[in-house]
């Protein structure tokens, strides 16, 4: 897959159906469709119909969209308490993939660190690193970092790195883009191993390779042949992608006017990244939903942590009433079926290499050349790996947290919820870029149609492109004739050129009588 990253977004050109979460990408018609929609405020996983099934969910949109607004809620008061503001990470580590990593000179993109001091001393680098979150398990190091056979990232070792204040630091436009930026991203798609494109994604059929608890029959039943792709190879992709179109989404939302310095949502912005395009949302709504359902079998877990910071358990308090909240949303529509996936005989193969090229993705973010960039790629790949890590490696067992106690670093589970809290306000954000669009009179609207349509019309070499491909399958075919014909005529010039040779190779009796041979 060839896209490309943050300003600079290539997907390929497809056609229309009147359906917002249809599983077919759309171009024509289907902006109005998804700015349109109105959402749902009531209902819930376990009464709603699947009108707009997820796929590897037993829930649906209609579920999300009923739930957001105070999820979104919940989960700011939730990332603003000490605990999962502070963040400790090495921005600074060498780009594993190329030496240039094109720095980001414009303002957006510095970032304002956090003394130690200020740190609770608990959580600092001195404190954690005497803690072995997983002594059992054997670690592959990497300077500064490592990783654990059942990580989905590599971990930073904590014998360097600086402080941030989460809260501090928006994701939001910076103004990297151009080449670095795209070559991040196209590294990143690179990393899909499974060779799935965008376009063969949503128009393929629901995979058919595994037997499917009574819960998702209807979600994935397809009567026609099923797609050879397999279901974990689809879900790879859609998390990929539901990252890509959630941080597109944000720095939509808060785009910077570089004439007035003034932030404000682009709602052309969003309509060229997102809102013309029904499955990237589609893949936000899908993240979403893996994130819940790795916040509710790990809610056991995270009740048991330690979250004072003052040493007076007021803040420890505030912070798991807020995390309650959240968990409670989670075990009602966090309802990803885990169970469906990594299944077969070729199961454990297959799980080994998702779980490399997702760590590679983890390593990718070292080469991102924006401070800001890296940091909230650092945060979101890793607290997607957690959640990864929740939901195929860890049993119940495992997550006892009286026997197991550090299972988890504590970046891990900051990572996590900063991250749940990132796709909820890209589709907070999207609730807004709605009303912006419902404001518009007609003119305005059709006009932005018109160039959402314009600019994912195929470039003209693309049309080119195949004229050649069909030229090139026709010389193709006569490869083998001409090579056959090429080398016969060079045989018969090899001997004609023998021939001439030998008629002017000299006979012998240019140097006098003494130098020729006796004839009989």
């Amino acid at each position: 897959m060839r896209l490309g990253l943050l300003c600079t977004l290539i997907w390929p050109t497809v056609y229309a159906t009147d359906s917002l979460f249809s599983n077919s990408l759309l171009r024509r018609g289907q902006l109005q469709t998804v700015l349109d929609h109105q959402p749902v405020k009531e209902i819930s996983c376990q009464k709603a119909k699947l009108t707009g099934p997820i796929e590897t969910t037993s829930c649906d949109y209609e579920s999300i969209e009923s739930v957001n607004e105070k999820l979104f809620s919940d989960l700011s008061e939730l990332v603003h308490t000490p605990f999962f503001r502070y963040f400790q990470v090495d921005l600074y580590r060498e780009c594993p993939f190329w030496p240039d990593h094109g720095s980001c000179s414009d303002p957006g993109c510095a970032i304002t660190t956090v003394d130690e001091s200020e740190i609770p001393e608990k959580w600092r680098a001195k404190t954690l690193s005497e803690v072995d979150p997983a002594s059992t398990e054997k670690r592959h190091s990497l300077p500064g970092c490592y990783y654990r056979d059942s990580d989905f990232c590599f971990l930073d070792d904590h014998t360097e790195g600086d402080y941030f204040d989460l809260r501090l630091v928006p994701e939001r436009y910076t103004g990297y883009s151009g080449k670095d930026a795209h070559r991040v991203w196209k590294t990143i798609y690179e990393e899909n191993c499974f060779g799935l494109s965008e376009l063969n994604l949503m128009s393929s059929k629901s995979p058919g390779l595994v037997s499917l608890p009574d819960t998702m029959i209807e979600a994935l039943r397809d009567d026609e042949e099923s797609d050879p792709q397999c279901l974990e190879k689809r879900v790879y992709y859609k998390v990929v992608s539901g990252l890509h179109a959630s941080i597109s989404t944000h720095i939509c939302h808060e785009y910077l006017n570089q004439t007035t310095g003034e932030w404000f949502p682009n709602l052309k912005c969003f309509v060229d990244r997102v809102a013309s395009h029904p499955e990237r949302l589609q893949y936000i709504y899908f993240n979403t939903i893996l994130l819940l359902r790795a916040a509710a079998r790990l809610e056991p877990y995270l009740k048991a942590f330690d979250y004072c910071s003052s040493g007076t358990r007021e803040d420890e308090s505030n912070t798991l009433a807020s995390l309650t909240k959240v968990l409670d949303i989670a075990e009602n529509v966090g309802r990803f079926d885990e169970t469906v996936l990594f299944r077969g005989e070729n199961a454990n193969v297959l799980k080994e290499e998702f779980k490399t090229h997702f760590r590679n993705v983890t390593r990718i973010m070292d080469c991102i050349g924006c401070d800001k960039c890296r940091l909230w790629g650092k945060v979101q790949t890793m607290g997607i790996a957690t959640a990864l890590k929740v939901l195929f490696e860890l049993d119940e067992k495992a997550l006892d947290p009286t026997s197991n106690s550090n299972l988890l670093q504590r970046t891990e589970v900051v990572a996590m919820m900063n991250t749940l809290f990132r796709f909820s306000e890209s589709l907070h954000a999207v609730e807004k870029f709605r009303e912006m669009w419902r404001d518009l009179d007609e003119t305005t609207t059709e006009k932005l149609v018109t160039e959402a349509e314009e600019s994912a019309a195929p470039h003209p070499r693309s049309k080119s492109k195949a004229v050649i491909d069909a030229a090139c399958d026709k010389l193709r075919g006569c490869k083998e004739a001409i090579e056959e014909n090429v080398t016969s005529a060079m045989n018969a010039l090899g001997d004609a050129v023998d021939s001439v040779v030998s008629a002017l190779r000299p006979s012998g009796k240019e140097n006098g009588p003494g130098h020729y041979d006796d004839e009989l």
